[in-house]
């Protein structure tokens, strides 16, 4: 098995590549795609198969916690329990580079949510390429960022990416080069916001 390799524009993402892109992802495939922070790498959220893959290439077991990626704050809402304080705490900081740390609703499967406080990391991404994927699939991606084992910073070149990966993935999508700096991880469980991982996203003094 070789990786297809499609070159889709970050700024006006072709239909069509985007069509194939999603048929890649029900069909059970893994993926590689930009988003606003780093490469990630993304699967289907019903498909066991596929996490496991997305989890052997990175050389992580089980226990990781995975990222769901949304459209926007109501596919956000359908998948993590929101209250009007965190709602307002979202909408200010979505789109953008941040993760949050929720409480999963029944739409998330138990596999995939924190063994012992089901929780579950959700971003909503501010990237065009990221967007046509998930208004195409309907639905949130399983993602994890492209950081490989025993690596400090995550893979940003799509040539290199295809060049390391192309016989343990399905799709590289390139999208132009990604920065180096993941999310801003923001555990919204507590009474305050708690900001587990410094990242991309910019925070206020408030939340530190």
């Amino acid at each position: 098995m070789m990786a297809q390799f499609f070159n889709i524009n970050a700024d006006n993402p072709q239909p069509r590549l985007i069509q194939q892109a999603v048929d890649i992802l029900k069909r059970g495939g893994v993926i590689v795609y930009p988003t606003d922070s780093c490469y990630a790498l993304g699967c289907h959220i019903g498909d066991k198969e596929s996490a496991m893959r997305l989890l052997s290439v990175r050389g992580l077991d089980t226990g990781h916690d995975l990222t769901l990626i949304c459209r926007d704050l109501s596919e956000l809402g359908r998948y993590a329990q929101v209250d009007n304080a965190q709602f307002r705490y979202l909408k200010a900081r979505t789109p953008g580079a941040y993760t949050f740390i929720l409480r999963g609703t029944r739409e998330v499967p138990k596999r995939l949510l924190h063994k012992k406080h089901d929780t579950i990391g959700l971003r909503v991404p501010d990237h065009p390429i990221v967007q046509a994927l998930l208004a195409e699939l309907g639905e949130p991606i399983l993602s994890s960022t492209l950081l490989l084992m025993g690596e400090d910073v995550p893979l940003t070149e799509p040539w290199e990416i295809r060049e390391r990966l192309e016989h343990l993935i399905d799709l590289v999508i390139d999208g132009g080069a990604c920065g180096l700096t993941p999310t801003t991880v923001i555990d919204l469980t507590t009474d305050t916001p708690v900001v587990l991982r410094y990242g991309k996203g910019e925070v206020t003094d408030a939340e530190d």
